[in-house]
C-alpha cells in the first residue's frame, strides 16, 4: 500500500468503493485523512465499512468541510451527466481528484525523483504496460505494475528512488489526474471512444495528452493525426520527444520496418531489435508496443543487452494473441480480448491462413470492415447470436460454417486446419464481439478455448500461455 500523507489530518470523501476505491480509501486512512466514504451500492459501502473505512451517506456532507472529493474512474465526471457528488463538490469549491493523482502528489512529497512511467492510449496500452514492466524485471528492478491494468495504484509499494512505478492510464483516470508527472509518459495512439464520458474527440485527445504533457520525456506514437499533433505541441513546449511509428521513418525515435525496429538520430540509422519468432509480439500493432517500450527503456538509461533479453522472454497477455499451443504445424491463438471488428483486425493482419472462431454479441457494423483480410480466411467457425450476421457478411467472400458454441468451432478448426498443407495453418479465436451473450466476460471466453485446445490430443503447450 501507498499511504497518502499529503492529506493527513484533513477531510476527504471519497466515492466509489470498487476495487480501486476502497483502495483509495484504506490509503487515505492510513495516511492520516479524516476519511467519509460512499457508493451507490450498498453491499460497496458495508464491504468498506468491514475493513474499517469510515463511511457516511454523501448527500448528508457539507462539502464546505472537504478538502477534495476523490472519484473513481467508473463515475461520471462531465458527461453524459456529472455524477451528483460531483455536482456538489463544484458548487462547494471543491477540488475532484482521482487516485492517480493521490499518487502523484505522494511521489512528489516524499521521492520525488522516483521512476515512473505512466503510459495511455485508446489501444495497445495493457501490452505495452506489462512488456515495459517485464523488460524492467528481467534486468533485475523492483518494478511496481499496477493502474487500468489490474491492481490499483495505491495498492502497490510507496515511490522510492530504488523502485519504479509502471502504470496504466485510462482517459477516466487521467482525468481525475490534473497534474501527472511521469518521469516518461508514453501515449500510442488515439482513436475514437469513450465519447459517451468524454463528449468530443478533442476533449478525449486533450485528456490524454495531459499524461505526456507533464512528462520529463515523452514517447508519442505518431502514426494517427491526433497523435502528431500532439507530438508537435510538446516540441514546441520544449518537452524531450520520441516519435515511434509503425508506418513510415521518423528523423528521430523508433520506427518498425518489417519485424525489425529501427532507431533514428538526426536522421542516422541503425537496427535495435528484431521482433522476428518472438510469439507474444506478432504484427504490426505489437511493433508499436514494442518500439515504445524500448524507447521508454532507454529513456531510463538501460542498456540494449538487457532490452533485448526482456523482449525475446516477454510471455504475452492472456487473451490478446496468446499463443496457447501447437498440434503439428497448427498453432492456436487466443485473442478473446479482441471484442470488436477494430480489435480482431490486428489479429487477422498477423497470419496468413487462418481459421477463425469468431462470434459472441455483435457490436455496431458486425465484422464488414474487416472484409480486406476475408481472403486469408480458410474457414470461419460461427459462435453465440451474431452467427447468422457474420454468415450473411461472409457469404460469397469466405467459407464459414454456423458452429454454435466453442466446444464445437474449436474441434472443426482442429480438424479441418490438420489436413490444411499451408506452412503454418493457425486457429485463431478473435471473436470481434464482446462476449456476454455467452459467457460472462471475455476472460472466461479465452479460458473456456484454452481448456478445449490443450484438450486436444497431440497439443504441445507453448510457452507464451499465462
Amino acid at each position: 500500500m501507498t499511504p497518502i500523507t499529503s492529506f493527513a489530518g484533513k477531510s476527504v470523501a471519497v466515492f466509489g468503493l470498487g476495487g480501486s476505491g476502497l483502495a483509495t480509501a484504506e490509503a487515505l486512512v492510513a495516511g492520516g485523512a479524516k476519511v467519509v466514504a460512499w457508493d451507490d451500492n450498498a453491499s460497496s459501502v458495508a464491504k468498506a465499512a468491514a475493513a474499517g473505512i469510515p463511511t457516511g451517506d454523501l448527500r448528508q456532507l457539507d462539502f464546505g468541510t472537504v478538502e477534495a472529493l476523490v472519484l473513481s474512474p467508473g463515475v461520471p465526471l462531465t458527461h453524459p451527466k456529472p455524477h451528483w457528488t460531483v455536482e456538489q463538490a463544484k458548487a462547494a469549491g471543491v477540488e475532484i481528484i482521482g487516485d492517480i493523482e493521490l499518487f502523484c502528489r505522494e511521489r512528489r512529497a516524499i521521492a520525488p525523483t522516483a521512476p515512473f512511467i505512466a503510459i495511455t492510449g485508446t489501444n495497445g496500452k495493457s501490452t505495452t504496460t506489462a512488456l515495459i514492466a517485464h523488460i524492467f524485471r528481467t534486468d533485475g528492478w523492483d518494478v511496481q505494475l499496477g493502474g487500468n491494468i489490474g491492481t490499483a495504484i495505491l495498492s502497490l509499494e510507496p515511490p522510492a528512488n530504488d523502485r519504479i512505478h509502471i502504470v496504466e492510464c485510462s482517459s477516466f483516470q487521467i482525468d481525475l489526474a490534473p497534474t501527472i508527472d511521469p518521469t516518461v509518459g508514453v501515449l500510442l495512439n488515439l482513436t475514437e471512444d469513450h465519447l459517451d464520458r468524454h463528449d468530443t474527440m478533442e476533449r478525449y485527445a486533450a485528456i490524454k495528452a495531459r499524461l505526456v504533457r507533464g512528462a520529463e520525456t515523452a514517447v508519442v506514437g505518431i502514426d494517427d493525426d491526433w497523435c502528431s499533433t500532439i507530438a508537435s505541441d510538446l516540441d514546441k513546449r520544449g518537452t524531450p520527444v520520441e516519435r515511434i511509428s509503425v508506418q513510415r521513418p521518423v528523423a528521430n525515435g523508433y520506427f518498425a520496418d518489417k519485424g525489425r525496429i529501427i532507431e533514428a538520430e538526426d536522421d542516422s540509422i541503425r537496427e535495435v531489435a528484431n521482433l522476428d519468432g518472438i510469439g507474444a509480439l506478432r504484427g504490426a500493432h505489437n511493433a508499436q508496443n514494442a518500439a515504445a517500450a524500448i524507447a521508454a527503456a532507454r529513456a531510463l538509461g538501460m542498456s540494449e543487452i538487457s532490452i533485448l533479453e526482456g523482449l525475446k522472454t516477454f510471455p504475452g497477455l492472456a487473451h490478446r494473441m496468446e499463443g496457447v499451443a501447437r498440434i503439428g504445424k497448427t498453432l492456436f491463438v487466443n485473442d478473446s480480448k479482441a471484442t470488436n471488428a477494430d480489435a480482431a483486425e490486428k489479429a487477422l493482419a498477423s497470419f496468413e491462413r487462418i481459421y477463425w472462431i469468431a462470434g459472441g454479441k455483435s457490436k455496431t457494423g458486425g465484422i464488414t470492415s474487416l472484409e480486406p483480410y476475408f481472403p486469408k480466411i480458410a474457414k470461419a467457425y460461427l459462435i453465440g447470436a451474431a452467427a447468422d450476421e457474420f454468415a450473411a457478411t461472409l457469404a460469397g467472400k469466405a467459407e464459414a460454417v454456423i458452429s454454435g458454441t466453442m466446444d464445437v468451432a474449436v474441434a472443426a478448426a482442429a480438424h479441418d486446419a490438420a489436413s490444411d498443407g499451408a506452412a503454418e495453418p493457425v486457429v485463431l479465436l478473435s471473436p470481434a464481439c464482446a462476449s456476454y451473450d455467452q459467457y460472462p466476460n471475455f476472460e472466461k471466453r479465452g479460458d473456456h478455448f484454452r481448456t478445449l485446445v490443450l484438450a486436444l490430443e497431440g497439443a504441445e503447450p507453448l510457452v507464451e500461455v499465462k
